[in-house]
């Protein structure tokens, strides 16, 4: 089988040109959803009360609305201030959702529903809107009115248990904001799905992204393991992830993350090793089974093995045997590596304030138009005035 051509950067407005969103979202997981959606080319109208998203304050730029981690979650939008509180300005907001496709919000169902901007209301007002909700809990179940911030949702998750397990430490958190992300991302499919079912139907839906079942599914699809059965076969985790041996390794002069899977590694990795043997007269390498049942003592070895050589010369024989073999990257390097920087991933342009800033390109590349960064994140409330004028009939 041929590979197929690689796909060359092309001008193109996006698979979701012409379609419209507002974000009533703040901080991290529905501006990314969002995010998402403008880089394919909706038009996301970021909604912001007069205090503006929190967000806008963290790191480098701050001080200015435009920090650092905002900048990378709302770029390719659109800013408005709206006091939802304000009857004129809840009445603006309604005028948008007539034309709107969809509506995305993070807080709680019954806050919308305070605002005035419950699901029967905007759905009486557009029968096509998608009205998208991101938030802590299902609303059919107990926890409905809880609120959820990322810590605690990998700390209800499992998530925080299971890295408690894999390192033999106490509990801790992933340093990334991984539920919400992990949620956004999902939110986006989910939003793009109901779209799409809106083009076969005519209508509008109602869809809720929780983030504690969301989370919840993401973990233990992995550890649920032996528990996915009533009378368990086996405890719960992965072994494979829970090994503490699973980890990069050190080489003579670097670290490495080197993956050995299939047999066909297996077999490769203990050759290059001088320990070609050990793959027919050893039990444990016997099937991928086996080996899982025994991955704590087998990455062991290959962490043993590993310390004998460079990183470079790991690579120059394993490479050639498809064992997935790559050098751990810090911040610096990553931003130097040559794949990233041969496709432009990370893209150059300047912010509102006119400083030179680094963002990245969106990952998923289409022949009809590789989406792209068409304005750095916007400053609070910058096309207030262009997007009201235009529900008034006016001329922005």
């Amino acid at each position: 089988m041929t590979s197929p051509d690689p796909i060359e950067p092309k001008t193109g407005d996006g698979p979701l040109a012409g379609v419209r969103i507002l974000d009533l979202t703040s901080v991290f997981m529905g501006p990314l959803a969002t995010s998402c959606l403008a880089d394919l080319g909706a038009d996301v109208i970021k909604v912001e009360s007069p205090d503006g998203d929190v967000i806008r304050s963290i790191g480098p730029g701050g001080e200015d609305g435009v920090g650092a981690i905002f900048q990378h979650l709302n770029r390719n939008k659109r800013s408005i201030v709206l006091d939802l509180k304000d009857s004129g300005d809840l009445a603006s907001l309604l005028e948008l959702v007539k034309d709107a496709d969809v509506l995305v919000y993070n807080i709680r169902p019954a806050a919308m529903t305070r605002l005035g901007l419950g699901w029967e209301r905007l759905h009486a007002l557009n029968p096509r809107l998608i009205f998208a909700g991101t938030f802590g809990y299902s609303q059919r179940g107990c926890y409905a009115a809880e609120p959820a911030f990322d810590d605690l949702i990998q700390a209800a998750s499992g998530l925080a248990h299971s890295i408690s397990v894999a390192t033999g430490g106490p509990p801790a958190y992933a340093p990334v904001t991984v539920a919400d992300r992990a949620v956004g991302y999902y939110a986006f499919g989910a939003i793009a799905a109901a779209l799409f079912a809106r083009e076969r139907t005519g209508k509008g839906q109602r869809v809720d992204v929780p983030m504690f079942e969301t989370m919840t599914s993401f973990v233990m699809g992995d550890h649920m393991y032996g528990h996915t059965y009533e009378n368990p076969q086996a405890d719960y985790g992965y072994p494979r992830l829970m090994a503490k041996t699973r980890r990069p390794y050190r080489t003579q002069d670097g670290y490495v993350c080197c993956t050995v899977y299939t047999d066909a590694q297996w077999r490769a990795f203990l050759n290059a090793a001088g320990r070609g043997e050990m793959f027919d007269e050893d039990s444990r390498f016997r099937d991928l089974g086996t080996r899982t049942r025994h991955i704590e003592a087998l990455y062991g070895l290959v962490e043993d093995i590993l310390q004998t050589r460079t990183t470079l010369e790991w690579r120059t024989i394993l490479s050639p045997h498809g064992i997935p073999i790559f050098p751990v990257h810090d911040f610096d390097s990553l931003l130097e590596d040559p794949h990233l920087k041969g496709i432009d991933f990370f893209a150059s342009l300047q912010d509102v304030r006119g400083q030179d800033i680094r963002l990245m390109n969106c990952p998923s590349e289409w022949s009809n138009g590789l989406p792209g960064i068409r304005s750095a994140a916007p400053r609070k409330g910058a096309h207030t005035d262009e997007v009201l004028a235009s529900i008034r009939g006016e001329v922005g």
